[in-house]
C-alpha cells in the first residue's frame, strides 16, 4: 500500500464517520481511529515490515471541512432564518419506508422534535434520521434513492 492510498483511504474513514477501521494484509497491519469530535482529528497508526511516513492527516481533513462549509453556506446565504439538516452518514437516502410506503413528509410539514426525516440505507442497515427540533420543511434537498455523503444538507427547514 503507498502513501496516496493510505492517504485516500484516511480521508475515506474520516467522511464515513466510522470509530475505527483496521486493515491487515500479510506484510502490514493499518488501523485508523477517529474521535467523534467536530474537528474530526484522526489517529493513525501503521505496523509493518517497512515503516512508512505518514504524513499528519489533520490538514487533509480541514480542508474536507472547509470544501463542506463552503457547500453549506451557498445554502444557509440564500436565508439566514432557515437551517440546514445534514445526513449524519453515509448512505442511500429514502424518502419512506419501502415502495408501497407513504413518504414521511413533503414540503410545507410540521415536523416535531423526534419525527422521522427520512432513512439511510448503511450496509445493508436502515437508519431512521429523527428531528432533533419542531421545524417547518422548506425545502428537500436530495432526490430519493440518490447516495449521500457524510455531512451533505438533506434538508432546508424554518424553526420558528
Amino acid at each position: 500500500m503507498d502513501i496516496k492510498e493510505i492517504q485516500n483511504l484516511i480521508k475515506f474513514v474520516a467522511k464515513l464517520g466510522a470509530y475505527e477501521v483496521e486493515i491487515e494484509k500479510k506484510d502490514f497491519k493499518i488501523t485508523i481511529k477517529t474521535s467523534n469530535s467536530a474537528t474530526k482529528n484522526s489517529i493513525t497508526t501503521i505496523e509493518s515490515a517497512p515503516v512508512l511516513p505518514i504524513p499528519s492527516n489533520e490538514q487533509n481533513v480541514q480542508v474536507l471541512s472547509n470544501q463542506e462549509n463552503n457547500d453549506e453556506g451557498s445554502i444557509e446565504n440564500k436565508d439566514d432564518k432557515y437551517t440546514v439538516i445534514k445526513s449524519p452518514i453515509i448512505g442511500t437516502f429514502y424518502r419512506k419506508l419501502g415502495p408501497d410506503k407513504p413518504v414521511f413528509l413533503d414540503i410545507g410539514t410540521e415536523v416535531k422534535k423526534g419525527d422521522i426525516l427520512c432513512v439511510i440505507e448503511a450496509m445493508k442497515l436502515f437508519n431512521e434520521i429523527e428531528s432533533e427540533m419542531n421545524c417547518k420543511i422548506i425545502k428537500i434537498l436530495v432526490d430519493d434513492e440518490t447516495p449521500v455523503e457524510f455531512d451533505q444538507p438533506l434538508f432546508l427547514v424554518d424553526p420558528s
